[in-house]
């Protein structure tokens, strides 16, 4: 297809749908809402398998973790969004204040319109149509652009939304940065991006030019403080499974490791068991997910070799093979290494051991703030010290990863990690405009209109008084 006629499918697309939100603005109710999300669902469970063999072709992922990872943290989104959706789309009661007396005010959810959700590739179902559910709870139209990086996945997501939804209410469009572009060029009323900072700025820049609102879920790099009460057991559990889930290729796994001096080498010991618990000793488990493409694995490799060439030493795994490579734990990593300051992405993990934990506070808060901090200690006052002295997106105390699947609490970056939130409630809200409407009954502020007499003075100069 050319760029021109490319170009020309997006634009009936968009026009399209446009004309179809006009209607759906006063017809898209509960009732409607609550179908087009059981049409998802029920297309999802039938085509379980077609799912996870184009997952498995674009990433080499067992079966087990692409149900774990991308399609049950889907269905879920959808029964909740079901089981609350009445509630969320009630006008809410705001109280009034004294400037307000007289006066009813509701806060009243709209749709947003027409909203471009552009997915990634590291997990190109969950994360297409995770958004697409709250944008659909909260009556909108949307066109989705899957990642070209996942061909695959990309073109399952396009073949079950058309089986699925009217192309008025959802389409896919499919391409890669060319596409994109040209999708940005274009008017959407909210744009849902998921991907880097970089192309995060991008993002927003093209949104400004129609003043679209934006969500941004991004990433960076995602430290993890081991303490020295914490259970090295439990730690290492979690660990393993948030950073090699997924060969790594998460915004939320942990990036790199603080881990105290005083239990460092027994950590270790039981972090490398785990691993060869988890993916074999050679790491070479159908468990393990691949690299998605020669490129990235390229970039993984260099900034490995580059920590070795300046120092660092490989304490497990280090092997590689085409787009395998295998869960590596690193050590001696300094400043001057690339993998030091550049969001890994991949199944390498660096451990660096700390004495002092104020110096660890200070390095987390040098650098742009993360998606996600992990605490494992069983110490309280340590855990609330680490949480109040730094800045994150969110924070897992004991744990990894699980957060992204906890309904009822906001997931969404701050500053370089992202801006604003998703899923459940929150989800919601984000594809929606919190309209105010306040009516008045009796409301006495006529008693101010102008001409300013010395009537309305005196009232001016009791209202202060009583204001404070």
């Amino acid at each position: 297809m050319t760029d021109t006629m490319q170009t020309d499918n997006i634009t009936t697309a968009f026009e399209r749908q446009a004309a179809g939100v006009i209607d759906r603005r006063c017809s898209f109710d509960l009732a409607a809402r609550k179908r087009s999300l059981t049409r998802l669902a029920d297309v999802i469970r039938k085509n379980e398998g077609a799912i996870v063999a184009a997952i498995a072709q674009d990433f080499g992922k067992c079966a087990t973790e692409t149900i774990l990872t991308e399609i049950l943290p889907v269905l879920q989104e959808i029964s909740h969004a079901r089981r609350h959706l009445k509630r969320w789309m009630r006008p809410k009661h705001a109280t009034p204040t004294l400037a307000s007396f007289g006066t009813s005010g509701k806060v009243r959810p709209e749709a947003r319109g027409v909203c471009l959700i552009i997915a990634p590739w590291n997990y190109p179902f969950n994360l297409a149509f995770g958004p697409l559910v709250s944008c659909l709870a909260a009556g909108n139209a949307a066109i989705i652009k899957p990642s070209e990086m996942a061909p695959a996945t990309s073109a399952l997501v396009a073949s079950l939304v058309a089986e699925t939804f009217p192309p008025e209410l959802v389409t896919v469009i499919e391409g890669a940065v060319d596409t994109s572009t040209a999708l940005l060029a274009l008017p959407f009323d909210h744009i849902f991006f998921t991907g880097s900072p970089a192309v995060g700025k991008i993002v927003m820049a093209a949104a400004a030019k129609s003043l679209a609102s934006v969500t941004l879920e991004l990433g960076g790099k995602s430290p993890t403080i081991i303490g020295p009460d914490a259970n090295l057991k439990r730690a290492a559990d979690w660990i393993a499974f948030g950073k090699f889930s997924n060969a790594g290729q998460t915004c939320i796994a942990p990036d790199h490791l603080f881990v105290h001096a005083s239990i460092k080498d027994t950590f270790v010991a039981i972090l490398r068991d785990r691993i060869a618990k988890a993916y074999g000793k050679s790491g070479t488990s159908p468990d393990l997910a691949r690299v998605v493409n020669s490129h990235h694995a390229d970039r993984i490799a260099g900034l490995l070799d580059d920590a070795i060439q300046k120092g660092a030493q490989v304490t497990l795994g280090g092997a590689r093979d085409g787009t395998y490579i295998a869960p590596t734990l690193i050590e001696t990593v300094t400043p001057q290494m690339d993998i030091d300051h550049e969001e890994i992405f991949g199944p390498v993990l660096p451990i660096m051991p700390f004495d002092d934990l104020g110096t660890v506070i200070a390095q987390i808060n040098a650098r742009p703030k993360p998606l996600s901090l992990y605490i494992f200690d069983k110490n309280k006052s340590r855990v609330d010290r680490i949480i109040a002295q730094t800045s994150s997106g969110h924070v897992g105390v004991n744990l990894t990863m699980l957060q992204f699947s906890h309904a009822n609490l906001p997931f969404g970056g701050v500053n370089n990690s992202g801006i604003g939130n998703a899923h459940g409630h929150y989800g919601f809200r984000t594809f929606s405009n919190e309209r105010a409407v306040l009516t008045n009954y009796f409301s006495p502020i006529f008693l101010f209109f102008p001409p300013y007499t010395a009537r309305v003075k005196r009232i001016l100069r009791l209202a202060k008084r009583v204001l404070g």
